[in-house]
């Protein structure tokens, strides 16, 4: 099997960049769904009154 002229071993060259970019796809899908919730999350904290300390002017030093 010498597929694109890759020589004897083409198959698992080719098996090793699906999986490569398999892979590379589901980080980036879970990085994209993760970013969702944590604004989501965000937005239901500053919803209910909480805020970040460095958004804070009270006693902050200066």
């Amino acid at each position: 099997m010498d597929m694109f002229g890759l020589g004897p071993h083409s198959g698992f060259i080719i098996a090793s960049y699906a999986v490569t970019v398999l892979t590379c796809l589901a980080l980036i899908g879970w990085v994209m769904i993760d970013h969702r919730r944590q604004r989501t999350t965000l937005a239901e904290l500053e919803r209910r009154g909480v805020t970040r300390r460095a958004g804070r002017s009270e006693g902050a030093p200066s």
